[in-house]
Order: C-alpha cells, then sequence, then structure tokens
C-alpha cells in the first residue's frame, strides 16, 4: 500500500506533469492578461508586472509560514546573486518592453524564437554543456515553426533590433541561471527562490515605473475609471501569475534551461491557436504550416530529450555495481 502511494506520488511530480501544468498556467495567464489589457481597458503592462511580483512575494512569505518549506541559510554572496538574479529578471522584463515599440509583433516573436539557440550557446561555453546532433536538429522545426506561425509584417529600426536580440539573450541568461540556482551549489527550493526574487523585483518593477510615467497614468486611472470588478480581475491574474512562477521553476529545475525556452515556443504557437479559437482570428496557411512545424517540432524534441535521459540512467545504473566491486576489493585489502 505504501509502495503504491509512493509510486502514485512520484508519477505525479514527474517533469512531464509539471510541464503540462505550466502549460495550462502559462496559457491561462496569456489570455487573462488579453482580458486585462483589453477588455477592462488597463494598458499598464509595468503595473501588472508589480501586481505579479507582489502577489508572487506575499504567496511564498504565506506558504513559508505555514511551513510549506525551510528557506535556506545564504551568505553574503548568496544574497548578492539573489540580487543581481532580481536585477536580470527586471532588465528582461524591460527591454522586451521597450523592443516592442520599436519592432513589429511579428519580427519580436520570431527574434524570441530563437532563444533555445541562445540557451544551447550559453550552456556550451559556461557550463560545458554536450549535446547530441538529434537534440540540435530537433530544434529546427521549433524554431522556424515559430517563424512561420507569426509570418507578417516584418519591420524594425536598428536599435529595436539590437534591444530585441539582447532581451532574447538575456531571457535565455534567465533561464539558465535559474536553473543552475535550484541544482546547482544553491539548491534553492521554487518557492524560496520566488520568496527571494519577488520582493526586490516588486521594487524594481515599481522604480521602473515611476521614471517611465506609467505610475502617474495609473494615478490618473484609479481616479477616473477604477473598479471593484477590475480588483478582482487584477487579483486573480496576480494568484496565476504566483503559481505560474511556482510551476515554471519546478519544470526548469526538473528538467533543463533548454526545455524550458523549447515549452516557451510551443508556448507562443498554442496562443496563436487559442487566440484563433477564442476570439475568431483568421490565419494564413503560412501560419497554419508555422504551427505545426513548431508542435511537431516540440513532440520530437521531448521524445528524444527522453531517449537520451533513459540512456543515461541506463549507463549510471551499468556503472554503479562495478564501481560498488571496486569499492569492496579496496576495503578487502585494507
Amino acid at each position: 500500500m505504501a509502495s503504491d502511494f509512493a509510486r502514485e506520488r512520484s508519477r505525479l511530480d514527474s517533469s512531464f506533469v509539471w510541464l503540462a501544468l505550466y502549460f495550462v498556467l502559462n496559457l491561462a495567464l496569456t489570455l487573462y492578461n488579453k482580458i486585462i489589457l483589453s477588455v477592462f481597458q488597463f494598458p499598464f503592462p509595468w503595473t501588472l508586472t508589480a501586481i505579479h511580483t507582489l502577489c508572487g512575494a506575499i504567496g511564498s512569505y504565506t506558504f513559508w509560514k505555514t511551513g510549506v518549506f525551510t528557506p535556506a541559510q545564504l551568505g553574503d554572496r548568496e544574497n548578492l546573486t539573489m540580487l543581481l538574479f532580481s536585477i536580470l529578471y527586471t532588465i528582461n522584463i524591460a527591454i522586451s518592453n521597450v523592443s516592442l515599440n520599436l519592432v513589429t509583433v511579428p519580427f519580436h516573436q520570431v527574434v524570441r524564437a530563437m532563444t533555445p539557440v541562445f540557451t544551447i550557446m550559453l550552456s556550451v561555453m559556461f557550463l560545458h554543456k554536450s549535446y547530441s546532433s538529434m537534440t540540435y536538429i530537433s530544434l529546427l522545426p521549433v524554431v522556424a515553426g515559430v517563424a512561420f506561425a507569426t509570418f507578417g509584417d516584418y519591420d524594425y529600426t536598428a536599435m529595436g533590433f539590437f534591444l530585441t536580440v539582447l532581451g532574447t539573450v538575456l531571457a535565455a541568461v534567465k533561464t539558465v541561471v535559474t536553473n543552475r540556482v535550484q541544482v546547482g551549489r544553491l539548491k534553492l527550493h521554487p518557492l524560496d527562490l520566488l520568496l527571494r526574487m519577488s520582493p526586490l523585483a516588486f521594487i524594481q518593477t515599481m522604480i521602473y515605473s515611476y521614471f517611465s510615467g506609467e505610475m502617474a497614468q495609473v494615478t490618473e486611472f484609479y481616479h477616473t475609471s477604477f473598479s471593484t470588478s477590475l480588483f478582482f480581475a487584477l487579483l486573480v491574474n496576480g494568484i496565476i501569475a504566483f503559481f505560474l512562477n511556482v510551476v515554471s521553476f519546478t519544470a526548469n529545475k526538473k528538467t533543463s534551461a533548454l526545455t524550458m525556452t523549447v515549452a516557451g515556443n510551443v508556448k507562443q504557437v498554442l496562443s496563436i491557436v487559442l487566440a484563433v479559437i477564442i476570439f475568431n482570428l483568421n490565419i494564413s496557411w503560412m501560419n497554419g504550416l508555422g504551427i505545426l512545424l513548431t508542435l511537431a517540432g516540440g513532440a520530437w524534441y521531448t521524445h528524444v530529450e527522453t531517449v537520451e535521459r533513459n540512456r543515461k540512467q541506463a549507463a549510471e545504473s551499468l556503472m554503479a555495481p562495478s564501481s560498488n566491486i571496486e569499492l569492496t576489493g579496496v576495503k578487502t585489502q585494507r
């Protein structure tokens, strides 16, 4: 009975379950943001981000106080790492928002689709990781599919091009750092990471909102158009964002930085599919081809990663008995 419970718990705690939850919550938040920005006429992305980070801080603090997790004891160096990580998180959002004003949305999405490529480059150069040729090949339809799915008006300025590429690189860096913080030397619990990062990111986001002039616009909006229904809509939006962050960090910890960037690309085309269904939009045959390419590429990449992981686990299990024999031999000689 106990073994059955443990097996069921292990199955529910698998990487596939967390990735599935990531997809569901990510798509839900994307559509919810669309409703907040358009239906409720709340066009303040920085304030929306501040609400997300505030809910992240409150939610993780609540789980800490109820005993769900225990924060790790960090030194000055580790706390500095958390501060730098929160700055990276905020700058990544800032550059993405600024670049969107300088390039068209299709161009922005195509460049952001290159995040898995930059993730591989960073992992190879700084973490000395290696990937099989099949992994590289399986990424091609994922990246190309997003290009086809978002095919449209590709227009950009020189500064817009630079900032969009820089934002894509920073997105890859953030994903890699998130993975290393949780599985590296620190080994932080996802809620612990959120507890440390959210308050810092909230303060930084509010500072940017103030200097960009958005805070003054929100103050005026509050006195003229704020309503109780909007308050509860923003509250639910923040709660969804909190659980998405928890699921995203957990999925990153249980899979890899590269897998999360591929999942982000697949989520991007799934958002297009849902937008077509819900908002009755029209897409061209090329956009449809891109959606199919990305979904097929994501499935192919998942298969390749599963095969590689099983092969690695099989190799490790074969190595274990021989290691025990060698250790026993050494002990006998002593």
